[in-house]
């Protein structure tokens, strides 16, 4: 297990690593980047930098860890990629059923895969499923991931590349938004956040603010931590009340 410093999760598990790019918020992967940076390293598991690789000998660390914990699954790669065989997901699967006491957060920008793997299995309730929507030229993922029966829904506004126009967030329990970081980051604009958050209160929809990335809410590039998680005046230190119970 590895403890993560992503604010809205408490560990990450990767059953497998290594991802290929498939939209726009690809582009400047911090995943790829860090693997990469691994493999150079000689860290294990890295051996094939990020290329897509199975890691059977890392399905039962969520067995060994006895405390409740959050896992994001697959921070390096994506669970439901294209060469992932359902037979292997079907044993990710069984670990996180076999586990009710943590929670598993499970991100992906490849929501056909994800349906057709879901439509004949069902969802652990401590499975928490969620999709990318960068922009609204991918807001389409979300109405294939609400006809998903998993307990919990969530969306990664993040990297935020443009405004997303009007979301339906019917069946959808949590929304998270971000910047972009890194020397390539591409900045997102204060009123692109604003509409979401608009959309989130509305519609009754938990909203937690990640982080403005390498630019802040002035337009001025500069560190993400100098940025810091400042929107209109809030620092955004802590999640929804909503998603802490859940």
């Amino acid at each position: 297990m590895k403890y993560s410093k992503i604010e809205w999760t408490d560990a990450t598990w990767n059953p497998s690593t290594g991802c290929n790019k498939v939209t726009a918020g690809c582009k400047n992967c911090y995943a790829e980047t860090m693997a990469k940076r691994l493999q150079a390293m000689g860290a294990p598991g890295y051996e094939n930098g990020f290329e897509f690789t199975l890691m059977p000998e890392r399905l039962d660390m969520p067995l060994k860890i006895k405390k409740p914990t959050k896992f994001f699954v697959n921070s390096m790669s994506d669970l439901f990629h294209e060469k992932m065989p359902f037979d292997f997901l079907d044993k990710v699967f069984e670990v996180m059923k076999q586990t009710p006491r943590h929670k598993y957060q499970i991100l992906t920008k490849r929501e056909n895969i994800l349906r057709t793997y879901c439509n004949s299995r069902s969802i652990p309730d401590n499975v928490w499923l969620g999709v990318s929507v960068e922009s609204a030229k991918t807001k389409y993922r979300i109405g294939i991931l609400r006809d998903i029966p998993a307990k919990i829904r969530f969306l990664s506004v993040e990297p935020l590349l443009a405004d997303v126009g009007e979301l339906d967030l019917r069946g959808i329990h949590w929304v998270i938004v971000g910047g972009e970081s890194g020397p390539k980051a591409r900045p997102m604009r204060p009123e692109w956040v604003l509409h979401v958050q608009q959309q989130c209160d509305r519609q009754g929809v938990a909203f937690f603010f990640k982080q403005w990335g390498a630019w802040g809410e002035d337009g001025i590039k500069r560190s993400k931590k100098a940025n810091g998680r400042i929107l209109l005046g809030r620092e955004w230190n802590d999640e929804p009340q909503l998603i802490a119970t859940m």
